[in-house]
């Protein structure tokens, strides 16, 4: 049974490593685990593909029930996006959302969550689950984490004691945990780091990522996900492209972005590394929310998208909406009785206006419970809209009346956005 992250033990130095997961260098390439008879079926399932771009919709098909595609996957670090039940976010049509190995591993353990039926059952989620590998706190805990061959030493932020995160220690509270998907643990670097630590990372992720293959004890229910690295440097997320797409995985995830760098280079790694994964696999595009990079990723060809900005939005009272954003605490909405959205059909624009939420913002937690029910419905209902485009082949006009419905005029649509979608054949004029 799994147990939780284990205190750092002394060692003589050098990599722990199962032995079947070793990879050696020959040439400055790395040699890939080779698949073994014929592979479990496909992850993903695409049924309609725009006929401009590369935005294309399907399903996922998991243990607990398909994921319609493109999605968005709200955040639950410890087991709950903040401020919702998982009742709640089943209701407002929720079929997968994200769990965080570092945080449950800490507390309160995978095993009492294993001893609970898994993360489904101790957080009564009937539906998929995706918990991250831990990586991203080596950028969140930068000053609490050390990282090695070995894998990453935490100061633990509750108790102080040192904790060691290794790519086989990862997998195994995943395992425990029984998520649907789970992530590599990947060698995480800020989206603005440059220099030779860019290229360690990537390097050492691709290792990384053979390890975690080896350690996965369920890979026909738990399906494990790559994680591409490479920072903004193109020919550093070529490689790991390169080397990470050998590996017989089900699905891809682009990582090391979302991070304060500017968007011009944001889209181009987002568009290098569509171009160069698999057509029949999922690709995971990480920490990205805003509701325009959505529509702009999903036309470079990114199936999934996850980050906490929605829920923390609403917790700064500010709601989504189609044309941007409502910051509830001022003023002008402390007579205003219309919902946040009129065309919104969630429980919060159904039964509350602007006014009362007004009134209660700044006192009572319940106006932002229902700020984050309205925000993670945007999310939901945007992706839905977008499915819906795909299917129906109008992806392309449905991105020319999001964008002039967010930002009016066309010369007010930011440059980059016109940039990135004129690379795919939809033009704004």
């Amino acid at each position: 049974m799994a147990a939780a992250l284990p205190p750092v033990t002394a060692t003589s130095g050098g990599t722990r490593r199962r032995p079947e997961a070793r990879v050696t260098w020959e040439s400055g390439k790395m040699a890939a685990p080779r698949a073994v008879g014929p592979g479990p079926a496909p992850l993903l399932r695409i049924t309609a593909e725009c006929g401009r771009s590369r935005a294309r919709a399907g399903e996922l098909r998991l243990p607990h029930g398909p994921v319609p595609c493109p999605v968005f996957m709200p955040v639950g670090t410890r087991g709950t996006a903040k401020g919702v039940t998982a009742a709640q976010l089943a209701a407002l049509g929720c079929r997968i959302c994200l769990g965080n190995t570092y945080h449950l591993g800490t507390r309160p353990g995978p095993e009492l969550v294993q001893r609970a039926g898994g993360l489904h059952g101790f957080m009564d989620w009937p539906h998929n689950l995706l918990t991250d590998s831990g990586g991203f706190q080596m950028v969140s805990l930068v000053e609490l984490s050390e990282v090695t061959e070995e894998g990453v030493r935490f100061r633990s932020p509750y108790g102080g004691e040192e904790i060691l995160l290794s790519p086989e220690k990862s997998i195994e509270i995943q395992n425990a945990l029984g998520a649907d998907i789970m992530m590599q643990l990947d060698d995480v670097v800020s989206s603005t780091t440059t220099g030779p630590r860019v290229e360690e990372a990537m390097h050492r992720s691709v290792r990384w990522l053979d390890r975690c293959i080896a350690a996965n004890r369920r890979p026909e229910q738990q399906k494990l996900f790559a994680i591409i690295q490479g920072g903004l440097d193109p020919a550093l997320r070529t490689k790991c492209l390169e080397e990470m797409t050998r590996r017989d995985v089900p699905g891809f995830a682009i990582g090391g972005l979302s991070g304060g760098e500017e968007k011009d280079r944001f889209w181009r790694m987002v568009k290098l590394s569509t171009d160069r994964l698999p057509r029949d696999k999922p690709r995971y595009l990480m920490g990205v929310g805003y509701a325009t990079d959505l529509v702009v990723c999903v036309a470079l060809g990114c199936d999934m998208f996850d980050c906490v900005f929605p829920t923390r939005t609403a917790r700064f009272g500010s709601a989504l909406v189609p044309w941007g954003s409502l910051q509830l605490k001022n003023k002008q909405f402390a007579k205003d009785f219309r919902p946040i959205d009129e065309n919104c059909d969630c429980p919060t624009c159904q039964r509350h206006n602007r006014a009362y939420l007004h009134a209660l913002i700044r006192s009572e937690t319940a106006a932002l419970h229902h700020l984050t029910i309205h925000n993670i419905a945007y999310q939901l209902n945007l992706m839905g809209s977008i499915r819906e485009s795909i299917l129906a082949q109008r992806f392309p006009e449905f991105v020319r009346e999001f964008m002039s419905t967010m930002y009016g005029a066309r010369e007010r649509v930011p440059a980059w956005v016109v940039e990135a979608l004129a690379t795919v054949g939809i033009s704004l004029d």
